[in-house]
C-alpha cells in the first residue's frame, strides 16, 4: 500500500576531515630531509537536490539520519588524504527545509535547485605545510575537523496548477479521477481521503495538475481536523476551485455558506512564503466554483437556487457530474484558459544557479566576555579559535606552542589583558579550559627545540618528578648521616 509523506524530520551529518599527517622524509644518506606529510582530505557534504521523478518524502520517513563520506588521511611523501564522498538527498519540487526551530532555510522549487544541508569538516594541515623559518621541521600535524550535524525537518507543499477545495464528500476525489488517470480512494463517507490526490490533465493540448485538499473543516487553518495539515498544499497552486456538493443530506448546509466558510479558514491561514514563490496570498488567487452532483434531481435543484447568491462574487461557476460526466468538457477548458493566464502572468520557477561561496579566509572576528560560571574566568568565542582549539593535538607540547602563537597573533591576549585577566585565569574556547599564563613569550623568535616539544611549557614552579626524587635522595642521605 502506497503512502504519502509530506513532513518528516531528517538529522543529517556531513563527513569528517582527515587528520593530517607529521612526517619526515628520510633516505640513504640524508637522515633528515625535512617535513613530508601531507594534509588530510575535506570530509564530503550533505546536499538536498530538486528531482522530479520524487514525489513524496517516503523514503526520508523509513531512513531519517544521512550521512557523508569522511575524508582520509595524510601521509607520508607529501600525499593528501582523498575527500570524502558527498551525499546527495533526492527531494520532490516544492520541498522547503527548516532548521529545528521553525526558521526557514531554503525554498526548493525549480528541477535541479541544491541546498547544502550540512558542511564538510576541513582537514588537518600536514607538518609540510605548517614549515617556517623558525619551525623547519614541526614534530606535529593539525587534527581535521568535525563534520556538521542538525536536524532539519522537510515540508512538502504540491506544486499544482489547480487546487480543488471543498466540505469532505463534497466530490474532490470524484472529479480528480474522471479528469485524469490518477485513482484515488473514493468512498460514501467523510474524510475518506486522508492525503492530496495529484492528477495529470489534458485538454486541447494543454497539461496542467490539478490536486485536491482533503479534511478542510471550519477551524481547520487553526488545527482542527486534517486542514493545518494540507493548507500547505494550497500555497503554491495558481487557481483554486471550490467544489460544492449541492445533493448533501446535510441540512444546515448549502453551498452559499460552504463557500463562505472555506473563504474564511482560506483568508486566516497565511502562508508563510509569499515572498519566495511570488503566488501572493490565497486570497488574491483566481477563483472558480464547481456545483457537483447535478445528475441528482434534488442537487440540480438546488443549483438552480444558489447559482444567483454564489454569482455576487464574481467568479465562473460551472454546474457538473462526475458521475455522469456533464459539464466536464466546458470545465476542463475553463480551467486550461485560466492557468494559461496565470502561467502567462507568473513564469514557471527555474532552477536556481548555483552559488560557489569559497570560505573566508579572513575570518578575524572574536569576543571575548567574562565567564558567568567561573569567578575570574573568559570565555573566547569566534570561527577561528574555535576551530584552531578542535584542529590541535594537546598531549604535543610543539601543537600547544604552535596554537598559542596564533592566538596571539590573533589578538586573543591583548584582549584578555583589557579585560583585567590574572595569571592562572581559566580561559575557555570551545570544549577547552586552560589556565592563562599572560608571561609566556611569543612569536617566531622563541628558540625551537626537540620535536614535539615546546621550551616554553617547561618553564612552571611546579616540582617535576626527577626534582621531587632527587630531594628525596638528600633526604635519605642525610639521614644516613646523622645516625652515624
Amino acid at each position: 500500500m502506497s503512502r504519502f509523506v509530506d513532513r518528516v524530520t531528517i538529522h543529517v551529518s556531513a563527513g569528517n576531515g582527515g587528520h593530517g599527517c607529521s612526517s619526515v622524509h628520510r633516505e640513504k644518506f640524508k637522515p633528515l630531509g625535512g617535513p613530508d606529510g601531507g594534509n588530510g582530505g575535506d570530509g564530503g557534504n550533505v546536499q538536498l537536490v530538486v528531482d522530479p521523478q520524487v514525489h513524496t518524502l517516503l523514503d526520508f520517513h523509513f531512513h531519517p539520519h544521512a550521512r557523508a563520506g569522511n575524508g582520509t588521511p595524510g601521509h607520508g611523501d607529501n600525499r593528501d588524504g582523498a575527500m570524502g564522498e558527498d551525499l546527495v538527498l533526492k527531494v520532490p519540487d516544492g520541498t522547503v527545509v527548516l532548521d529545528a526551530d521553525g526558521t526557514i532555510l531554503a525554498d526548493l522549487v525549480g528541477a535541479g535547485t541544491v541546498f547544502d544541508a550540512a558542511e564538510g569538516g576541513r582537514g588537518g594541515l600536514g607538518n609540510a605545510k605548517l614549515a617556517s623559518k623558525a619551525r623547519k621541521a614541526p614534530g606535529f600535524a593539525l587534527l581535521g575537523e568535525e563534520g556538521q550535524e542538525r536536524d532539519l525537518v522537510l515540508e512538502l507543499k504540491s506544486v499544482a496548477d489547480v487546487g480543488l477545495v471543498g466540505f469532505p464528500s463534497a466530490g474532490k476525489s470524484s472529479l480528480v479521477s474522471v479528469l485524469s488517470a490518477a485513482k484515488p480512494k473514493i468512498a460514501d463517507y467523510p474524510f475518506t481521503t486522508l492525503a492530496p490526490n495529484l492528477g495529470v490533465v489534458q485538454s486541447a493540448g494543454d497539461v496542467f495538475t490539478i490536486a485536491d485538499v482533503p479534511g478542510l473543516i471550519p477551524g481547520a487553518s487553526t488545527g482542527r481536523g486534517l486542514g493545518l495539515d494540507f493548507l500547505r498544499h494550497l500555497e503554491r497552486c495558481a487557481v483554486l476551485a471550490h467544489v460544492v456538493d449541492c445533493a448533501t443530506l446535510e441540512s444546515d448546509r448549502d453551498p452559499v455558506s460552504d463557500i463562505e466558510a472555506l473563504e474564511a479558514e482560506l483568508a486566516a491561514y497565511q502562508p508563510a512564503l509569499d515572498a519566495d514563490h511570488g503566488l501572493g496570498d490565497l486570497a488574491d488567487r483566481p477563483r472558480i466554483i464547481i456545483l457537483n452532483k447535478i445528475d441528482v434531481p434534488e442537487g440540480a435543484e438546488l443549483a438552480d437556487i444558489v447559482e444567483p447568491d454564489l454569482a455576487k462574487h464574481g467568479w465562473p461557476i460551472y454546474r457538473i457530474s462526475a458521475v455522469s460526466r456533464e459539464g466536464l468538457r466546458e470545465l476542463t477548458f475553463a480551467l486550461a484558459k485560466m492557468v494559461s493566464e496565470y502561467r502567462t502572468a507568473h513564469p514557471k520557477a527555474q532552477a536556481r544557479r548555483t552559488v560557489i561561496r569559497p570560505r573566508a579566509v579572513d575570518e578575524t572576528g572574536f569576543t571575548v566576555t567574562p565567564d558567568p560560571n567561573e569567578p575570574g574566568g573568559f570565555i573566547v568565542r569566534g570561527t577561528r579559535p574555535e576551530r584552531w582549539i578542535a584542529q590541535t593535538t594537546f598531549d604535543n607540547d610543539e601543537a600547544v606552542g604552535y596554537l598559542a602563537d596564533r592566538l596571539n597573533r590573533l589578538g586573543v591576549e591583548d584582549a584578555l589583558v583589557k579585560l583585567g585577566a590574572k595569571p592562572g585565569a581559566p580561559v575557555t574556547i570551545g570544549a577547552v579550559t586552560f589556565d592563562w599564563e599572560p608571561m609566556t613569550p611569543m612569536g617566531d623568535d622563541v628558540p625551537i627545540t626537540g620535536r614535539g616539544t615546546d621550551i616554553r611549557l617547561d618553564r612552571t614552579d611546579r616540582m617535576g618528578a626527577d626534582e621531587r626524587k632527587e630531594q628525596r635522595r638528600l633526604r635519605r642521605a642525610e639521614r644516613h648521616g646523622d645516625l652515624e
